[in-house]
């Protein structure tokens, strides 16, 4: 059931901004990263069952879940500041 379009006098509701912290603050793009490769790790790992994945060896999969680590620990013991 789709809902009926807003009239054309009616403003629309803004779209949600990032949080600051995925944003502005000193270490959104470490952040950004690190958060874009647990998504990736974690794909991989749900996924690998399937059949393009299932040809993967595990040493890839293990890199890459270590890779994954790297980062995290990387974002926590030294997070970026202010230049």
């Amino acid at each position: 059931m789709r809902l009926p379009p807003l009239p054309p006098w009616l403003p629309r509701p803004p779209l949600p901004q990032l949080p600051p912290l995925l944003s502005t603050l000193p270490g959104a793009e470490q952040r950004l990263r690190t958060l874009r490769v647990w998504a990736l790790a974690g794909g991989v790992l749900l996924l690998r069952p399937y059949w393009p994945l299932n040809f993967l060896p595990g040493w890839v999969v293990g890199a890459l879940l270590i890779w994954a680590s790297v980062e995290l620990l990387g974002w926590i013991w030294w997070p970026r500041r202010w230049r």
